[in-house]
């Protein structure tokens, strides 16, 4: 792995690492609780502006003789999306019915009840974090172990790591399976900016989605669902 992308990793860790005495600070009231907020979209920003110059050697040396045209770029962009929705969908199902594991992700819950608060911090999860994971998790740990391994093996491993990072093991199944997905679309266009796009994408119809629904609302339809999968289960399993 080149030595810039420890540089682009380690920016990446301090940038998240950041928020924690901001955080502090908060607890202890020598700041508002909104300023933890605001440093949190300010240092998303410089984190990312820091790794696109980190990465600038890559995008003066990229080829694009063999990289998807832009036709097909929104071709599998569009597509992408629906893949990605379906793979969440078989990993929720998968959860729900082997795993027993209740629908719902404390990550996109606490993201969508800070959007209320400081509605500028969707800028975070609709533009700015499908940017650096893309980077991060498909560009340089798959591309790196897709030099090593086929794609399968990279694959599982990095989709692994980003479940973990954004949800511990919990719901690690969800966010690996649109891992998988994120890294097929950039080996089949050996373009970043796909994933980048169907990423931002995914996360910018959930949030929108959710902020439209009332939490409540939302609450009472996940648990309809979850009687559902009961009962559709009881009747596969002729109870």
């Amino acid at each position: 792995m080149a030595r810039r992308y420890w540089y682009v990793i380690l920016t990446y860790i301090l940038m998240q690492l950041s928020a924690f005495p901001v955080a502090l600070l908060a607890k202890h009231h020598y700041i508002p609780v909104q300023g933890v907020i605001y440093w949190s979209i300010f240092s998303f920003i410089l984190g990312l502006l820091i790794i696109l110059w980190i990465m600038k050697p890559d995008m003066q040396m990229r080829d694009t003789r063999n990289a998807a045209p832009m036709s097909s770029m929104i071709l599998w962009s569009i597509l992408g999306v629906f893949m990605a929705f379906f793979a969440q969908g078989i990993a929720v199902a998968i959860e729900m019915n082997i795993l027993g594991i209740s629908p719902g992700s404390e990550n996109t819950q606490g993201i969508m009840d800070i959007a209320r608060a400081a509605p500028l911090f969707i800028i975070i999860p609709a533009v700015i974090a499908p940017i650096l994971e893309e980077i991060i998790f498909r560009k340089i740990i798959f591309g790196s172990l897709y030099k090593r391994m086929n794609f399968f093996f990279a694959g599982l491993v990095s989709a692994l790591i980003f479940g973990f990072i954004h949800e511990g093991m919990e719901h690690i199944l969800i966010y690996a399976s649109m891992g998988f997905v994120f890294a097929f679309l950039y080996v089949k266009t050996k373009r970043i900016l796909v994933p980048i796009i169907v990423h931002a994408a995914m996360n910018t119809l959930v949030v929108v989605g959710q902020l439209s629904m009332d939490p409540e609302e939302m609450q009472r339809q996940l648990e309809q669902m979850q009687r559902q999968v009961e009962q559709l289960q009881m009747i596969l399993i002729g109870g």
